[in-house]
């Protein structure tokens, strides 16, 4: 039997913590991530900080699985401790607060990017259909946000009259609508892509500039403006 290795018994290039810092996070899979928050195995069992890390993510199904579970049901797996634990729940409670952080009116816009970081906590995971248009001044700032209406996306329920009722009231300059799809999946439908067409001619007539759609799904978005569909 050949002997028990920890990581740092690896080629340097194979080590999670020097690959990061040599060639970035991005380049980690999830099991090397989790490899480094975990820190070490078990040298009596022979399991390293990687063997803990692949085991968490097939017993729970990926790391939204992992955010999910309960310490106490995290500390069921073999080798997973409260200390570590609570490691792995401070770092996703990171994530999530740095994915959460907020685009307050007055902020400038960048990209869509900064518009679904905005939306994907309360949208991302929403049932049910909601569709919003964000107010912008002429420096393309937040004025606010309006829910234009709830239910499926249908021209009946999204009229162009109730969008650019807050525009006008308000003299905003530009606007972005933004909506979810409870699927899950942010590609637009057939109706998404006519209603955007029809509210951008509106805005057109109006004067009033439209940045952009964006479609929040699980995890992803799908942007109007960056598919060259404005």
């Amino acid at each position: 039997m050949a002997p028990y290795q920890t990581i740092k018994d690896w080629p340097e290039e194979d080590r999670p913590r020097e690959k990061l810092l040599a060639k970035g996070p991005h380049s980690l899979s999830e099991t090397e991530l989790l490899a480094i928050i975990l820190r070490n195995g078990n040298a009596s069992t022979g399991e390293s900080a990687i063997d803990h890390a692949r085991l968490l993510l097939n017993q729970f199904g990926g790391l939204k699985g992992i955010d999910d579970a309960s310490a106490s049901e995290i500390c069921l797996v073999k080798g997973i401790g409260p200390a570590k634990v609570a490691q792995l729940k401070a770092c996703l409670e990171i994530g999530k607060r740095i994915g959460s952080q907020k685009w307050e009116n007055g902020q400038p816009l960048h990209s869509a990017e900064d518009v679904y970081q905005h939306f994907r906590e309360s949208l991302g995971r929403e049932k049910r259909e909601f569709f919003y248009v964000v107010l912008l001044n002429n420096k393309n700032r937040k004025m606010r946000e309006v829910k234009v209406s709830e239910g499926s996306l249908t021209a009946s329920l999204v009229h162009p009259r109730e969008v650019y009722n807050p525009v006008i009231r308000e003299s905003a300059a530009g606007v972005i609508f933004v909506h979810n799809h409870p699927s899950g999946d942010p590609a637009p439908s057939a109706e998404d892509i006519e209603i955007t067409k029809r509210l951008k001619e509106v805005g057109d007539v109006m004067g009033v500039r439209v940045l952009d759609h964006v479609v929040i799904g699980h995890d992803r978005y799908f942007s109007f403006n960056d598919r060259g569909m404005l």
